[in-house]
């Protein structure tokens, strides 16, 4: 079983940070991404960020470039990736959503999505 969490959403002012935070954890061997993605209303769901397990090498969305880092750490048998977002603007409001890609001891694939976090960027 693998369970994997999100917190740290809320309401900010255009301008400020949040910081997302989304924590996976059971049976995963290794890691091969984890990455947020963001969903507004009666629109698909989009990339905001991803980072590898192994060189935790980044990739963004152009429209979060320079305002958004994203980050991991590993503490035993649990995985946590990071958002650190700063200049928020109205555009960054949306569910925030979790995801994991990892490979089980036996090298089955993984694909986990969290539950969602609200973001509103909003004065």
């Amino acid at each position: 079983q693998v369970h994997v969490v999100e917190s740290g959403g809320g309401l900010v002012q255009p301008g400020g940070s949040l910081r997302l935070s989304c924590a996976a954890s059971g049976r995963i061997f290794s890691v091969n991404t984890m990455a947020w993605y963001r969903q507004v209303l009666g629109k698909e769901r989009e990339l905001v960020a991803s980072i590898t397990g192994g060189d935790e090498d980044t990739n963004y969305a152009d429209s979060v470039k320079g305002r958004f880092t994203i980050s991991i750490s590993r503490d035993n048998d649990k995985n946590t990736v990071y958002l650190q977002m700063n200049s928020l603007k109205a555009e960054d409001t949306a569910v925030y959503y979790c995801n994991l890609m990892a490979r089980n001891i036996v090298g089955w694939p993984l694909n986990y999505w969290g539950q969602g976090t609200q973001v509103t960027v909003s004065s």
